[in-house]
């Protein structure tokens, strides 16, 4: 019975593991996240000088978290695709439109609450 226990905390831990690799990895490669990062570092530093409140800062860290996830599904949409079909197509097109449509959408309403939230305390 202690072995399935083991057995399953060791595998959760392999997959935070795993996890924490593909984020890495993401950070590493990709110009749009880095961007995007720098982007939630900023508005992070900025939330603490302008001494947000709580509900500001769980909107703005979803806001940021969601555009991240985004960002991260997009890249690994466009890695699948670009391995099932090397070579332009029109449907893989489509389809890495689509999941960038997804990012800048994301991207958009986190601009938006950031305006909401920044605009009174700059101005």
């Amino acid at each position: 019975m202690s072995n399935k226990k083991e057995s399953f905390f060791i595998n959760r831990l392999k997959s935070v593991g795993f996890a924490f690799k593909g984020a890495v990895l993401l950070l590493k490669t990709e110009a749009s996240i880095k961007i995007q990062f720098t982007i939630g570092v900023l508005v992070t530093i900025a939330g603490f000088y302008y001494q947000i409140s709580t509900t500001e800062w769980l909107i703005q860290l979803l806001a940021i978290g969601l555009v991240m996830c985004a960002e991260g599904v997009n890249t690994a949409i466009e890695a699948i695709a670009d391995f099932i079909h090397p070579e332009r197509h029109e449907k893989i097109g489509l389809i890495k439109d689509i999941a960038a449509g997804a990012v800048f959408i994301a991207a958009i309403f986190a601009t938006i609450i950031g305006f909401i939230i920044y605009f009174p305390k700059v101005f």
